[in-house]
């Protein structure tokens, strides 16, 4: 879409996880770029990780008191909506002293009493939902926002169908930059595995690549990069390192650019964030869905790419070390299929996501007035 136009003031709410934040990143920045001057606020949680991503992308932010209702204890739902009229009444707060042209919601607990607050005060709202199964708070904004994006197919079903809008699922600038770029260094002679548990890390997937390395002999036809998660850091490194393990060892990756660039195929959770972003890269993958995402919206995140052709998916049950070091093995020792694969991701993906939200922002904005 060309650039142009009047800055706009833009006022986007979610987060709670890293895949929250991304794709709301990744929108922020295409405002920017059509419509510079657009003043551009976050409200969020206070989780240390939305706020240091958000500073280092240069956003401001405001966090409200926000507490999640799905799967949660007697009391802990108790202390959540207990604080909702505080949450609704500090959103306004904000709104009010922002003034926002437009509030975009992407998901994630606090996105609700922001939206809603939104809403109240007359401003033009839009959710984007990232997974094939909504969460709670997107499904009920659905019914009082004016219009809502989608990431995934399948997940129409749980919304109005007038205010429907595919867009997919909007990737960060650094990342879209790589496309096209050829691979620094050049192709190593041994393919590159790149393991995810998702920004939170992933205990089972650490144990079980862990268990396919140390057991299996994999390190000679791999390479290796790990993104643990804070917890299993540490544990992870030290394994490697006894097993004799030449490995690269993160508890997170700040630069995922750099890391997608030499990757060749993953192991990963089934995250819409990550998946829409190996898509976009063509990286063909294992996938090893979070078995208590809510709604097991993960591996129907996951049968999309799997259908298309891109993806392989085992349900962490399911699978043993040996099991995927075997396919690790396959596929590692198979250019042809996990160029394929590639191609196939490529396909399913939605690179300008991020030009097909910021359209359907402007247009929302324009039939409010």
């Amino acid at each position: 879409m060309a650039s142009g136009g009047k800055p706009i003031r833009l006022l986007l709410t979610g987060g709670g996880t890293g895949g929250h934040l991304f794709p709301a990143v990744a929108t922020a920045q295409e405002f920017e770029r059509q419509r510079p001057g657009t003043e551009i606020l976050f409200v969020g949680t206070r989780r240390k990780m939305d706020t240091e991503s958000l500073a280092a992308y240069g956003f401001s932010s405001e966090s409200i008191v926000s507490y999640g209702l799905k799967g949660k204890s007697i009391t802990q739902l108790f202390k959540a909506v207990v604080t909702l009229p505080l949450s609704y009444v500090q959103a306004v707060k904000i709104i009010r002293k922002f003034n926002p042209d437009m509030i975009l919601g992407v998901g994630g607990y606090v996105t609700g009493p922001v939206v809603a607050a939104g809403k109240s005060c007359g401003i033009p709202t839009l959710i984007h939902e990232q997974n094939s199964i909504p969460g709670l708070a997107n499904r009920k904004l659905g019914k009082i926002v004016d219009r809502i994006c989608l990431s995934l197919p399948g997940s129409e079903v749980h919304f109005p169908a007038d205010k429907i809008v595919h867009t997919g699922n909007p990737v960060r600038k650094n990342i879209l930059d790589l496309l096209g770029e050829k691979r620094t260094g050049g192709k190593p002679e041994k393919p590159t595995l790149l393991v995810l548990g998702g920004s939170q890390g992933a205990q089972m997937v650490n144990k079980l690549v862990t268990e396919a390395f140390l057991l299996h002999g994999l390190s000679s036809k791999v390479n290796l990069i790990h993104q643990t998660g804070e917890k299993d850091a540490a544990e992870v490194l030290k394994l490697y390192e006894n097993g004799g393990i030449k490995a690269k060892v993160k508890p997170f990756f700040k630069r995922m650019d750099k890391v997608y660039e030499q990757t060749d195929l993953l192991v990963s959770r089934a995250g819409a964030t990550t998946l829409s972003e190996i898509s976009v890269l063509g990286k063909p993958a294992i996938l090893i869905p979070y078995p208590y995402a809510a709604d097991n919206h993960q591996t129907k995140n996951g049968e999309y790419y799997v259908q298309g052709g891109g993806a392989l998916l085992y349900q962490e049950k399911d699978i043993s070390g040996v099991g995927l070091a075997r396919c690790i093995d396959e596929l590692a020792s198979d250019p042809e299929r996990l160029e394929t694969m590639g191609a196939a991701m490529r396909e399913l993906s939605f690179p300008d996501a991020a030009e097909r939200i910021v359209a359907c922002c402007l247009e929302t904005i324009n039939t409010s007035h």
